[in-house]
C-alpha cells in the first residue's frame, strides 16, 4: 500500500507559524545585508555539474549533490548543495568582475544525506560574498555583516571560532611534504591525534617538525593563542604576514568575550585560502554558521578574484529564533 502522504526521510513541510518565522527571519537578514551594501541574487535550482564541482578539491559538496541527466542537453545537472559557487560564477560572468562586488542570496539547497548534525536534507541557505577586497579588510567586514545578522536576528550567546588555514598550507609547501605525506598530516590534525602526529612529525625535519607539532595545542582564548603561536613562529619569516590577520580579528572583537583561535582547524583545506571562522550555539551540536578567505576558487570559472563569504541554515536556527 502507497501512503501518498508520506515525505522522503530528512524531507519535512514547515506548517504555518514555523513558515511564517522562516519567512520574516529571511526578510530580515535580508534587509540587514542590503543596508550594508550586498546586492541580492537568485541563482538557479539546477546547473550543469561542472559549474558545482570543484576539480581536484576533494570538496565535500560534490557528495552533497543530486544529479540527474539534462533531456534536452544530454549533460550531466546537479541539484544546487550550495550556493557559494554559484555566486562566484555569477560575479566572474555575470557581472563587472573588475570591481568590488557585495554579492547576497536566500533560497532553499538540497543535499543527498544530512549533514553536520542536521536532521534535514533541505536546509535554507542564507549568505553573503565579497569580492574584490583582499586580506584583513575583506575577512573583518564580512565577520562583522555577519553578527549584525545574528544581532538582527536576535540571536546571542554564541561563540565565534577563528582559524588560519594559510598557516597549513605555507608550512606544507615550505616542508616540500608530498601528497602522501599531506593527506596524513591532515587526517592526523582532523582527528586531533596528537600521538600519531608527533609519531608522523619524526619523518620531517627541523624546524617543520616542530611547528606541524604544536599546531593541535594552538587553540582556546583568542589573545592567548596569538601569544603563544607567536612566539612559537618567532623565527619563521612568513610570521607577521600570516598572523596579522587574527591580530586584527583579535583588536576588532575583543570585546566579545567568546573569541577564540584553533589553528588546527583546516575544514575546507583544499578550498579556503585564508581565515576561517564558525559559529557556536549551546543548543547546537554544529556550526550554526560558516564563512572563510577562498581567493582561488574563481579560477575554474577563468577569474581568480579576491573572494570572502559566509552561509547559515536558517531554517536550522528557528529554534533560537523568538523575537517574530
Amino acid at each position: 500500500m502507497t501512503y501518498r502522504w508520506l515525505l522522503p526521510e530528512h524531507i519535512e513541510d514547515l506548517l504555518p507559524e514555523a513558515a511564517w518565522r522562516l519567512e520574516q527571519a529571511r526578510r530580515v537578514m535580508l534587509d540587514t545585508l542590503r543596508e550594508a551594501g550586498y546586492q541580492l541574487v537568485m541563482p538557479p535550482l539546477v546547473e550543469f555539474t561542472e559549474s558545482l564541482d570543484m576539480e581536484d578539491a576533494h570538496d565535500e559538496r560534490e557528495a552533497l549533490t543530486f544529479r540527474l541527466p539534462d533531456p534536452l542537453s544530454g549533460r550531466q545537472m546537479g541539484i544546487r548543495a550550495d550556493m557559494t559557487l554559484q555566486a562566484a560564477r555569477i560575479d566572474a560572468h555575470g557581472m563587472d568582475h573588475q570591481g568590488t562586488n557585495r554579492l547576497c542570496y536566500a533560497g532553499p539547497v538540497l543535499h543527498t544525506r544530512p549533514e553536520n548534525g542536521s536532521h534535514t536534507r533541505e536546509p535554507f541557505q542564507v549568505g553573503a560574498e565579497l569580492y574584490g577586497i583582499a586580506g584583513v579588510e575583506g575577512d573583518l567586514e564580512m565577520l562583522g555583516v555577519l553578527l549584525r545578522c545574528l544581532d538582527a536576528l536576535g540571536i546571542s550567546g554564541f561563540q565565534v571560532d577563528v582559524g588560519q588555514v594559510e598557516l597549513c598550507r605555507r608550512l606544507v609547501r615550505q616542508a616540500e611534504l608530498d601528497d602522501g605525506q599531506e593527506r596524513q598530516l591532515l587526517d592526523y590534525l582532523k582527528r586531533r591525534d596528537i600521538p600519531g602526529l608527533t609519531a608522523w612529525s619524526m619523518s620531517v625535519p627541523e624546524p617543520w617538525r616542530t611547528r606541524f607539532r604544536t599546531l593541535c595545542a594552538l587553540n582556546g582564548p583568542a589573545a592567548e593563542v596569538l601569544e603563544r603561536a607567536t612566539e612559537l613562529y618567532a623565527d619563521w619569516e612568513d610570521r607577521d604576514e600570516v598572523f596579522q590577520v587574527l591580530g586584527a580579528v583579535a583588536q576588532r572583537l575583543g570585546h566579545h568575550g567568546a573569541l577564540s583561535f584553533d589553528l588546527a582547524e583546516l575544514r575546507g583545506y583544499h578550498y579556503h585560502s585564508g581565515l576561517v571562522f564558525s559559529l557556536y550555539h549551546r543548543l547546537f551540536p554544529s556550526a550554526i554558521a560558516r564563512g572563510g578567505r577562498y581567493d582561488e576558487i574563481g579560477m575554474i570559472f577563468g577569474q581568480s578574484r579576491p573572494a570572502v563569504g559566509f552561509s547559515l541554515d536558517l531554517k536550522a536556527l528557528l529554534p533560537v529564533i523568538t523575537k517574530f
